[in-house]
């Protein structure tokens, strides 16, 4: 059954429950939810794994039939679905992003201003904000006046954009102080608790995934493999999946490594000897795989992180 037809509750309310199969786009969830308390059996379907089955042309109709073929596969893999509350985290996510990269922009408009007038400013934001106030301020500088009331203008634009980031990042900071999955997931080191909420609201049940190394393999931090004639080939990670919840992991996975010096315990160990024989962007991916797999026991099990679980497997 395919939902670009009528999309009513009623219309599916008159149905018998049988399986509905929709593309995990805008609003699929929401109908998601409203099917399967009207008895039907939802299954959301990736984009990527509907086209291979379209023939010919691309239509309302050959779309149908293909998501129809896609669902009836014994090993087709299904999105799962978002309750309201984890589509409510993801919100803020959302739109803390956006301001995230919003205040790129000036930051970069404000270095490429002040080095066409020779002001160059050390690298990092924090360094940025501690310098604009004294370029704004000082007229020693040798600044034209135009420019300083531009730059001047820029920088408040900035304040603003960090009070805005600020205000979700307390907001999630609240969801985990309230939230005893993110909670749990916090202990382990490289998820913090802007991680941890998009863990969260990403995965959901975890028992949807048949074990850590798929939910890895659905946010894409496994290998790509181009094997063939029965040569096993390993090329870099797939970056399929969460894009968002991929570069939290990574990022995370770097600033564990940061930290990890003059500690003796197994696992730190096991990094600083995977640091010595590989580089560093390859430690961090491979413990940003590994922190993906720990997430997905603690969610699915509701157990408490433990290191000592973990280091026979590192």
């Amino acid at each position: 059954m395919n939902c670009r037809c009528i999309l009513t509750a009623p219309f599916f309310a008159n149905l018998p429950p049988c399986i509905v199969g929709m593309e995990a786009s805008n609003g699929a969830h929401y109908w998601a939810k409203t099917f399967s308390e009207l008895g039907h059996d939802v299954r959301l379907i990736s984009q990527q794994f509907v086209t291979p089955y379209v023939k010919s042309n691309k239509n309302d109709r050959n779309d149908a039939e293909a998501i129809c073929e896609a669902v009836g596969r014994p090993n087709m893999r299904f999105v799962p679905v978002k309750s309201a509350e984890q589509l409510a985290i993801q919100a803020i996510h959302r739109i803390r992003s956006r301001l995230v990269a919003n205040r790129v922009r000036p930051v970069n408009q404000i270095r490429g201003l002040l080095g066409e007038h020779g002001v160059v400013i050390a690298q990092a934001i924090g360094n940025l904000r501690r310098a604009l106030p004294r370029i704004v301020d000082e007229e020693s500088n040798g600044l034209n006046s135009i420019v300083r009331e531009l730059i001047g203008e820029l920088r408040e634009e900035l304040i603003d954009l960090d009070k805005r980031v600020a205000i979700y990042d307390r907001k999630i900071r609240e969801l985990y102080r309230t939230s005893e999955a993110c909670q749990r997931l916090g202990m382990v080191e490289g998820i913090g608790p802007i991680t941890a909420t998009a863990l969260v609201a990403a995965a959901g049940d975890a028992k949807c995934f048949k074990n850590g190394r798929q939910f890895a393999a659905w946010i894409g931090l496994v290998p790509r493999q181009r094997s063939s004639g029965g040569r096993s080939r390993l090329l870099g990670i797939s970056k399929r999946g969460d894009r968002y919840l991929r570069t939290l992991l990574i990022h995370g996975a770097r600033a564990a490594l940061g930290r990890i010096r003059g500690k003796q315990d197994p696992r730190s160990l096991w990094l600083l000897k995977a640091r010595e024989r590989h580089h560093p962007n390859v430690v961090a991916v491979a413990l940003a795989n590994k922190n993906a797999r720990i997430a997905w026991s603690l969610i699915a099990s509701g157990m408490n992180y433990d290191q000592r679980l973990t280091v026979s497997s590192a």
